[in-house]
């Protein structure tokens, strides 16, 4: 019954991928705070930029004594840093039904996109848009409170411990996708993608930080995708 999809979303949410979200966003807070801004500036970024590549982008530029090109500067590095947002959205949008699932638009991250991949498909339709906003309003609140928390928590945690809580939630991440990818049900397309975006990555050190996570998604996607197009091609004239 969708009265039952929310808090099951919630209770979902508030398991593993909590644990990995809040390490990352703890590990932002304190960097927030060794940047010398406050916690309401933590805050604003952590809920709504929430996305971790364009928080940092956005802090780059906000921290005292930073060298940038002003607020709409920082607006766009932090914009195109979190690009891949659409088309994660376009991805999620068929499986919300078509009435109030604009609701789900500002708990869209990576988190509860990829939770949302796996878990939408198999639930009845009613319950799809209320099981993604209790996970997705979850994930959103355990976010600013980690984040509060690492900025409270700033001069205990060193900097060699901040990279590795901030890289907590991105291995979680690839683990979860490691493990769907080795379902029968999952198809080629979807193992060259992860394939390729583990080749490409390296492309990233050559870009902007701002366009970095965006270019080399957009080369080993596209790569994938051209791939499978031969494949299929070569596949049909046999």
């Amino acid at each position: 019954m969708p009265g039952r999809a929310f808090p099951t979303g919630l209770k979902e949410a508030l398991a593993a991928p909590a644990l990995a979200m809040a390490a990352t966003f703890l590990a932002f807070g304190a960097a927030v705070r060794e940047a010398g801004l406050e916690l309401g500036w933590t805050l604003g970024a952590a809920w709504l930029v929430y996305g971790m590549p364009g928080q940092l982008v956005l802090l780059q530029f906000a921290a005292p004594g930073a060298v940038g090109g002003g607020v709409l500067a920082a607006v766009a590095a932090a914009s195109a840093a979190n690009a891949r947002f659409l088309p994660m959205a376009v991805a999620l949008t068929p499986w919300l039904g078509q009435r109030r699932r604009w609701w789900a638009l500002p708990f869209i991250a990576i988190t509860p996109w990829a939770a949302a991949m796996r878990r939408l498909p198999v639930l009845p339709s009613p319950q799809r848009l209320p099981w993604f906003l209790g996970f997705g309003l979850a994930s959103w609140l355990v976010a600013g409170g980690a984040a509060a928390l690492g900025h409270s928590l700033a001069p205990w945690l060193g900097g060699q411990l901040r990279l590795a809580l901030l890289f907590t939630n991105p291995l979680y991440f690839a683990l979860l996708m490691t493990l769907d990818l080795s379902q029968p049900s999952r198809g080629r397309l979807a193992r060259l993608s992860v394939l390729g975006g583990a080749l490409a990555a390296p492309v990233a050190l050559l870009l902007p930080p701002a366009w970095a996570l965006l270019g080399a998604g957009l080369l080993g996607g596209s790569a994938a995708f051209a791939l499978e197009a031969w494949l299929k091609a070569r596949h049909g004239r046999g």
